[in-house]
């Protein structure tokens, strides 16, 4: 059971990457063809050099890969479905559309602005891009996982909120809702989700998925597994003929709530 403190590591290493990018804010960037390795950075022009621009850019998108390539093995996705994105000074970087995890390469960084426009490599953006930018600009997010995880899917085909089985909801900021289904990609469903956001940091796509954010990637993927586990438990327990589940009272969740927020390692 992990919540914010456990994700500790993962926000050091964005909060590197967000003081290496803060010079850099505004700039465009080009992609190198003919350089190995890390993807090419924004021009020096606060005296950051270049190199060190291009290696917060490379970690971020290393972190971002294993972190999409872990959606497939801990079976959260299928093939390319589901997409990973992470926030970089005003920069976001994101999994490009139809393309294996395993396959991509450093060289195949793809990065976006906060407008949508591609300011880093020449792969096409996720087609979900809509909804990770209308949830960067509107939340505090700096990461954002989203995935077809199955469990969760069949959830969200059945009830308008995930039903108070587990207090691991108090770690997203409540009872979890879905999003109304909308068509992939579009600015209806990144509407749709935002709502379902308010006040938390996951919600159940209808007929989709689900999406959860955090201050980093290993935060944003903890609460997706989180999530469908929470959905998968429901699940089961509605299962059983004659029987129902017994689920926690809003007062019940609170206080868990409020104990999860004190729950880790202290520095």
């Amino acid at each position: 059971m992990t919540d914010g403190h456990d994700a500790r590591d993962g926000q050091d290493r964005l909060d590197e990457v967000e003081h290496g990018a803060a010079d850099a804010r505004g700039e465009r960037y080009g992609r190198d063809d003919e350089r190995e390795g890390p993807p090419a950075g924004a021009a020096d022009v606060t005296g950051q050099g270049r190199d060190a621009r291009d290696a917060v850019i490379a970690a971020a998108w290393e972190e971002l890969v294993t972190t999409a390539r872990r959606t497939v093995t801990d079976g959260l996705v299928v093939g390319t479905s589901g997409n990973v994105s992470v926030r970089v000074g005003d920069t976001v970087l994101v999994t490009p559309t139809g393309v294996p995890y395993d396959r991509l390469k450093p060289s195949d960084a793809v990065g976006v602005d906060l407008d949508g426009r591609q300011v880093l490599g020449s792969l096409r953006p996720t087609s979900e891009l809509p909804m990770h930018l209308l949830v960067y600009r509107e939340t505090d997010a700096r990461a954002v996982v989203h995935t077809h995880a199955a469990h969760a899917t069949a959830v969200s085909t059945l009830v308008p909120e995930l039903p108070l089985i587990h207090y691991m909801a108090g770690a997203v900021g409540g009872p979890v809702r879905v999003a109304p289904y909308a068509t992939y990609g579009t600015p209806e469903l990144a509407a749709n989700v935002l709502r379902a956001l308010e006040g938390r940091a996951a919600c159940l796509l209808q007929n989709h998925g689900t999406l959860a954010h955090g201050a980093s990637l290993d935060q944003a993927y903890d609460r997706t597994a989180q999530l469908e586990w929470m959905c998968r438990v429901w699940l089961l327990a509605s299962s059983v003929p004659g029987l129902a589940p017994n689920l926690l009272s809003p007062a019940q969740l609170d206080e868990a709530g409020e104990r999860l927020r004190g729950y880790g390692q202290r520095d």
